[in-house]
């Protein structure tokens, strides 16, 4: 068995209050390195999904719309723009998937960088999967999703499946699908 840990985590803010984060939503994120137990990089808006890849830390600048990684000069590097809330990170060969989702509408996710870069493209947040090449920083392929779906959490590679697929509680496939052993 293989343990995994964490090294990176990052916070929306470094407040130590009660909500304090809600202040310090743009440009007071961190990503934190919790072997040294110091700052990496500061002034992220609401920063999200740290990965260690290929010799470097990878995440979201989720606020801002951009994937990107830490810098040997301490720096946020940015790789790619999206038109959405990032959130959700994973890596195949010399690719990154990032989770995309729309921006809601209301106080806590007002005011960040997203908002402006979306008004300056003259377009709204979408949700969906995109997916990047790492040599070139280009958007090579994306998946959209509509309808109920707003908002991604995560992402993830299955590797080695090839017919994924979603199923609902309510449908008949998921009692043909899905055994349970018997009580």
């Amino acid at each position: 068995m293989t343990l995994v840990s964490t090294r990176y985590v990052t916070s929306v803010s470094q407040a130590d209050a009660l909500d304090g984060w809600r202040e310090h939503r743009n440009g007071g994120g961190v990503l934190f390195d919790i072997k040294s137990n110091e700052v990496v990089l500061g002034g992220l808006s609401m920063p999200h999904s740290p990965r260690l890849y290929r010799g470097k830390v990878w995440l979201l600048d989720s606020g801002a719309c951009y994937f990107g990684y830490a810098g040997d000069n301490g720096q946020f590097e940015r790789v790619a723009f999206f038109t959405g809330f990032l959130r959700g990170l994973a890596f195949i060969g010399n690719y990154a998937i990032v989770g995309m989702s729309q921006r809601r509408h209301n106080k806590t996710f007002s005011g960040l960088p997203l908002d402006d870069h979306l008004e300056e493209r003259k377009t709204e947040g979408r949700c969906g999967i995109q997916i990047i090449d790492l040599d070139t920083g280009d958007i090579v392929h994306g998946i959209h999703l509509g309808g109920v779906v707003e908002e991604l959490y995560d992402v993830l590679v299955l590797q080695g499946v090839k017919r994924p697929m979603a199923l609902g509680f309510v449908t008949d496939e998921i009692r043909i699908v899905i055994l349970l052993p018997e009580s």
